[in-house]
């Protein structure tokens, strides 16, 4: 699904924390998201490190790679939905991975990511990530265990049409997710109302 070129969203007041232990993979990212149009961006080399700027500074978003040493984008991610000042616990984050095995997906999900994106990916996925991330409606989820977004999207994977869907991602519409990767007549056909016989 291609971004519809009518729609326009402003990021230059965005701030984006970008963290990764791999310089280039950095450097790539950060001319990336300059490309969006943010113009004030933080780059870490690793979890610690952004701890510091999530302690310091105000964000919008948080774009951090999965495999990192000593401190991983899963420990980075529960640190800041539990330990992280109040006002930033709930902040947007896009988990980066070389891979993703269905194990990674639900780590990365359990450890309070909001979505989780596989390299290697062009600008145009990584922004309608961007874009999806900004229109996200789940509830964000405070308890003992769990601080993130509702997991119990968990099942419904990226909107019909998105590049990404898994073969075994349920349909988007809650309700009608009964079968995996079902098309939108499928869908449709579950969604219409049931005539009543009398």
């Amino acid at each position: 699904m291609a971004l519809d070129p009518n729609i326009r969203i402003n990021l230059d007041r965005s701030v984006v924390l970008l963290v990764d232990d791999n310089p280039q993979a950095l450097e790539a990212l950060s001319a990336m998201v300059r490309g969006f149009g943010v113009r004030k961006q933080f780059k870490c080399g690793s979890g610690a490190e952004a701890m510091h700027y999530v302690k310091n500074q105000e964000l919008d978003l948080i774009i951090t790679d999965a495999q990192m040493p000593d401190m991983d984008g899963y420990d980075f991610i529960r640190w800041l939905r539990r330990d992280a000042p109040p006002e930033l616990i709930f902040t947007p984050v896009i988990m980066l991975t070389g891979h993703a095995p269905r194990s990674m997906v639900e780590k990365s999900r359990d450890s309070g990511a909001n979505f989780i994106l596989t390299r290697p990916f062009t600008p145009e996925i990584l922004l309608q990530r961007i874009f999806w991330v900004a229109r996200d409606e789940r509830q964000m989820v405070k308890a003992e265990k769990y601080v993130g977004p509702d997991r119990r999207f968990k099942n419904l994977g990226p909107p019909l049409g998105i590049k990404g869907r898994r073969k075994d991602d349920l349909s988007t519409h809650v309700g009608a997710a009964t079968d995996p990767n079902m098309d939108q007549n499928e869908v449709d056909m579950l969604m219409k109302p049931a005539r009543v016989q009398i």
